[in-house]
């Protein structure tokens, strides 16, 4: 019986990544197989099967939230640029980013909201690449 259940959370878990995350996530996944494959299991049954499937916020306003918790850690650049991606990817838009970005500056200073404003200069040139091929 357990097994099923965490299949169900991982089944229900990749659905969401795939919808939130695009391709990024699944890269993030990946990237830990050969190294750490139950931490990417945990971040796809337990991040996006239990936390993020749950009702009540939508992917845009989950998206929200993680930027800014993102943003306020600070040295999280590789996380920050997939979830800058999400963003995109469910619907906001680049204006919102930044607006999300700006909102953390009197809380978590100059060099930390400088910093992701950065990162999503390099995921918005990134997209727009993309775009262009």
């Amino acid at each position: 019986m357990e097994q099923q259940m965490d299949e169900s959370r991982f089944e229900k878990g990749s659905r969401a990544l795939a919808a939130i995350d695009g391709r990024g996530g699944r890269e993030v996944v990946d990237s830990l197989a050969g190294i750490a494959p139950d931490l990417g299991r945990w971040v796809v049954e337990f991040v996006f099967g239990d936390v993020y499937a749950r009702p009540g916020l939508d992917a845009r306003q989950r998206e929200l939230v993680t930027l800014g918790s993102l943003v306020t850690q600070g040295d999280t650049v590789p996380e920050l640029k997939v979830h800058i991606a999400a963003a995109l990817h469910v619907g906001l838009t680049r204006e919102q980013v930044v607006e999300v970005i700006l909102q953390c500056v009197p809380y978590v200073g100059f060099p930390r909201t400088i910093n992701a404003v950065g990162v999503a200069r390099e995921v918005f040139d990134r997209e727009d690449r993309e775009h262009d091929d």
